[in-house]
Formats: C-alpha cells, sequence, structure tokens
C-alpha cells in the first residue's frame, strides 16, 4: 500500500464518525501523516538490522594440555571451539612443560625415571602455521633418574635429574626417531635438586653442592660446555638455591639471601633481598619475554620485580594470599590468582594492574591440589582438580567463563601453540 492509498483510507474512516474535522486541520494531519509514514518506510527499507555482538574467541592455533592425578589420561583442548582429544601416558600425573618452540610439551615422571614429550601437530613458520599431522607422542624418551627440572631453548629440550646430577638432552628433530633416547651429559655433580640454563653462547649454567658446607644445597652454579666439561667455576658461595629464569644472557636464581644473578660470560653477584625479608627465599623465577623483564615469587612474600639494572628487588603485589603467579604466553602480563578466587593481571611494561575480579571459588590454604593458572593474551585458563574442568576467563572482562570438562582431577596445565590464526 503505498502513501496516498493509506491516507485516503485513514481519512475516510475518521470522516465518519461522529465528529467532524475542519479541513485546514485536515490538511495539516495530512501532512504530519505523511511524513511520519514516510519516515517509517525509510526506517524499514534502508536501515540495517542490528548486528550481535560477536563473542571473542581464542586463537586458532592455541592449545591447552592437562595431566590427570589419579589417571594416565592427557587431554589436549583446542580453546577456539572447546574440543578435546584424549591420550594415555605411561603413568600418572605427568608434570608438564612447554618446549620454547611451542609445539611440543615435556612429561616428566619423576618417581619412574622417565621422560616423554607430547607433539601438538602444530609447527610455526613465521607469518602462519601448519598443521603437521594429528597430535601424537614423539618416538623420544628419556631415563634420567628422578627427573625433576625443565628447560627448553631454541629447538632444545633440558631436563635435569635430582637422582644423579646429571643433564639428559634431545633436539627436536630427534623426537619422532623410531627408539631415540635423550643424550645424556655428565658434569661430575652431586645428586642434588638442582637447576640449569641455557645461555645464548651454547653453555649451560648448572647448580653445584659442596659437599664442606654446612648449608643447606645447592650451594652455587657453574658454567659448563654441551659435553659436560667446566668451563667456569662457581664463584658466589650461596645455599638454598631453587627456581631460576634467563634471558639467555643473564640467570637469575633464587638463593638464600637474595637473587643469584649469573652471567654468560661467568660474571655472578647476589642483588639482595628487600628489607625484613627474612630467612624467605624466592623460590619460583621467571623470565617475561614480551617484557623483558624478571619476576620473583615466594607464597610467603609476594610477587617482585628483579630489576638487573639497578641491582634491586621492586615489589609487585605483597601478600601471602597468591596461590599462583604466572606470566602469560608473550610474556607481556603477570597473573596472580588468590586464595579467595580473586585474579590481579598486571601490566608488565608498565607495573599497573589491568584487571581484577573474583573468578573461581575460595581455595583453602591447606588443600594439597590447588587451582593451575595459566594464561594466553586474550584467555586465562584455570584446571579445577576438585571439577574435573578448565575454565576458560575472558581477560576483556573477567564475567565471561567457559567450563570445559577434561578428566577426573586435572593436576597440570600448560599452553601449546601459537596466538595467530592463520594457516598456511
Amino acid at each position: 500500500m503505498n502513501v496516498n492509498t493509506f491516507l485516503k483510507n485513514y481519512f475516510s474512516q475518521i470522516q465518519g464518525t461522529t465528529y467532524s474535522i475542519h479541513k485546514g486541520v485536515q490538511h495539516a494531519l495530512l501532512g504530519f501523516l505523511a511524513i511520519a509514514v514516510l519516515a517509517s518506510c525509510d526506517k524499514d527499507e534502508n536501515d540495517p538490522e542490528p548486528q550481535p555482538v560477536q563473542a571473542v574467541k581464542e586463537f586458532e592455533y592455541v592449545r591447552l594440555l592437562t595431566s590427570d592425578g589419579t589417571s594416565t589420561t592427557i587431554t589436549q583442548i583446542k580453546p577456539a571451539d572447546g574440543t578435546t582429544l584424549a591420550f594415555q601416558a605411561k603413568y600418572p600425573n605427568a608434570s608438564l612443560y612447554p618446549t620454547a618452540s611451542g609445539r611440543f610439551a615435556a612429561l616428566l615422571f619423576g618417581s619412574q625415571n622417565r621422560v616423554e614429550f607430547f607433539d601438538s601437530g602444530l609447527e610455526y613458520h613465521g607469518d602462519h602455521v601448519d598443521e603437521k599431522g594429528t597430535p601424537t607422542f614423539a618416538a623420544i624418551t628419556g631415563e634420567g633418574l628422578k627427573p625433576s627440572h625443565f628447560k627448553s631453548k631454541g629447538d632444545e629440550s633440558i631436563i635435569f635429574n635430582d637422582g644423579d646430577g646429571t643433564l639428559t638432552v634431545a633436539r627436536e628433530s630427534d623426537f619422532h626417531v623410531p627408539g631415540a633416547k635423550m643424550r645424556v651429559v655428565n658434569a661430575g655433580l652431586d645428586p642434588h635438586h638442582g637447576a640449569m640454563v641455557k645461555f645464548n653462547n651454547g653453555t649451560y649454567g648448572v647448580t653445584v653442592v659442596d659437599k664442606s658446607s654446612t648449608l643447606a644445597g645447592p650451594h652455587g652454579v657453574k658454567i659448563i660446555n654441551a659435553s659436560g666439561n667446566e668451563v667456569i667455576a662457581s664463584t658466589l658461595p650461596t645455599s638454598r638455591i631453587h627456581g631460576n629464569a634467563t634471558d639467555g644472557t643473564n640467570a637469575v636464581f633464587g638463593a638464600e639471601g637474595g637473587a643469584l644473578v649469573v652471567t654468560q660470560s661467568g660474571q655472578q653477584r647476589l642483588i639482595p633481598n628487600p628489607a625484613g625479608f627474612g630467612e624467605v627465599r624466592l623460590g619460583t623465577m621467571l623470565y617475561a619475554e614480551g617484557a623483558k623483564k624478571f619476576v620473583g615469587y615466594s607464597n610467603l612474600k609476594g610477587a617482585y620485580y628483579i630489576d638487573l639494572a639497578t641491582n634491586e628487588m621492586i615489589p609487585i603485589f605483597e601478600s601471602t594470599s597468591i596461590m599462583q603467579c604466572k606470566v602469560d604466553k608473550a610474556g607481556r602480563n603477570l597473573l596472580l590468582l588468590l586464595l579467595d578466587g580473586t585474579l590481579k593481571v598486571y601490566d608488565l611494561a608498565t607495573g599497573n594492574l589491568k584487571k581484577e575480579g573474583k573468578i573461581i571459588s575460595p581455595t583453602a590454604a591447606a588443600e594439597t591440589l590447588k587451582p593451575v593458572l595459566e594464561a594466553t593474551e586474550k584467555f586465562a585458563y584455570i584446571a579445577l582438580p576438585a571439577l574435573g574442568e578448565v575454565h576458560q576467563v575472558s581477560l576483556a572482562d573477567l564475567t565471561s567463563v567457559s567450563k570445559i570438562k577434561v578428566s577426573a582431577q586435572p593436576t597440570k596445565l600448560v599452553i601449546l601453540g601459537f596466538e595467530t590464526s592463520e594457516s598456511h
């Protein structure tokens, strides 16, 4: 029906009523009605329909991997769509670590003297990702005594074996060679709960034990070559070394009294703990690649920047209620998950608190199996052993949560893959 027909019918109806309308008023009404109808028609024909807000999705080539505390189940998650794949490891409760390449995860079974590797099947080529077959276990294994500490640089994976003080090393080019074993590096170390780093120049920094010391070890760090031969001896005796990180040139170890800094050229110094620390040691050291900063953490004190330029520890958040302290995948943000379920997100470039909010239920301080946290640019991921789930929390507002069922008791969680959706 056009406008003229509509108006003719309309006035035919009202003129048949018991009241009359003055002709001038009728003409005015006609004008107003014409404008209204034309505006309505124009809106119907030309205005686009409101578009639904698109939910933020994870990058296509990000993967999560969980291990289970009671079974051999390993679960790979594709968080972009929430799909899962289940695999069976050799033993339950594997400790999980991502390799530097992002493609593989190391599975350490300390009590069973075994190491396995899981292949996500994703390979990064600078501007896109190739899917190199389906996810599967790699062929290579490690058999060091009590494998406990994992590091990775480039395409190399390194493990410190507490039971005999050796390192086991492997390159990813050997991961799918049938029957391959990790290479053993014997640096003449005594068995101890040790740690190591790999420097840019190809040498390794390894912890050492001084049998003459009455203090708890490890007592120092020496530098060795790829064959295990000593290049530079430990020059700064300390004790209780635990936790370490490196930028390739400098390595930072948590130690009695402060942070032990060891350079690849062998220089060593101790950055002292802040006043009032007492006997507390920062037992976790992290390096945030995106922000080029070191972070130290103790559940007895809090989280701190380790500033190599000023030789000081600078508080980020001081609290005894932190249960998880993690750097996101790109190394730009620091995430702190508190016992009361609050997540705090800090911008490591500025030190500013970006977001905070309660994302999970409170956890008792005495709880053995606490939630485990990891994060990408877009989401925080929390494995909840008591629920058998991984929760995906949007970092945009901390209120959008997706729950992904994985296994009976997910105790470990790592992020594999790449923060991109570009394929070949």
